[in-house]
């Protein structure tokens, strides 16, 4: 019987060890055995300014002379409307680029846009990154009544493509941006860190 007793450990020795690998590779989990998962579409890495080009960025325009308030409006030379809601400010070829001085603590990344407000209504403001997983934009409106200018902040979690929605009462207007850390020269222009 001790016979069979040893011979049984032994057995059950080399299957523990055949089972586990005695490679030097490193073990396997029941994890990492599994198919691996699809591939998520928009991968994690930083991204660059090639990326912008498959953003679909709403490009701003000069607001119309014939509106009688255009000069009220911060940035009304590159803005973008639908007759109730106007947003100026926007970056030229849809593209924001963030230098270090409006790099949060957190590590979000601020702009600053001005809205026009036709109709009546506090101003409030989202985003959603379009291009990989992200937490939502903020915006802080600056409270400047029911109806005209008013100032906002928005804050981007991450660098990517961006799509902002301001509301006042029942209107609302969405624009896409691609938003990527930079930095100006006042002789050179801005520029983005990574070109790809």
């Amino acid at each position: 019987m001790p016979h069979r007793l040893m011979a049984a450990a032994a057995l059950a020795t080399t299957v523990s060890m055949a089972l586990l690998g005695c490679t030097s590779s490193p073990s396997r989990t029941a994890a990492s055995t599994a198919p691996a998962a699809t591939p998520t579409r928009h991968p994690a890495w930083p991204v660059t300014l090639a990326d912008a080009r498959h953003c679909p960025v709403t490009i701003g325009q000069p607001v119309p002379a014939t509106k009688p308030w255009r000069e009220s409006l911060f940035g009304w030379g590159d803005a973008y409307g639908n007759g109730s809601l106007w947003v100026g400010g926007l970056w030229p070829n849809g593209i924001v680029i963030i230098t270090p001085d409006n790099v949060n603590q957190d590590g979000s990344l601020g702009m600053k846009f001005g809205w026009y407000r036709l109709t009546s209504g506090f101003l409030t403001i989202t985003g959603r990154r379009l291009d990989a997983p992200a937490r939502p934009a903020s915006g802080v409106a600056s409270g400047y009544g029911l109806i005209g200018f008013d100032a906002s902040g928005v804050n981007f979690p991450t660098e990517g493509c961006w799509r902002v929605t301001g509301r006042a009462g029942r209107v609302a207007l969405s624009f896409v941006t691609f938003v990527i850390k930079g930095h100006c020269d006042p002789d050179a222009g801005c520029a983005a860190d990574r070109t790809g």
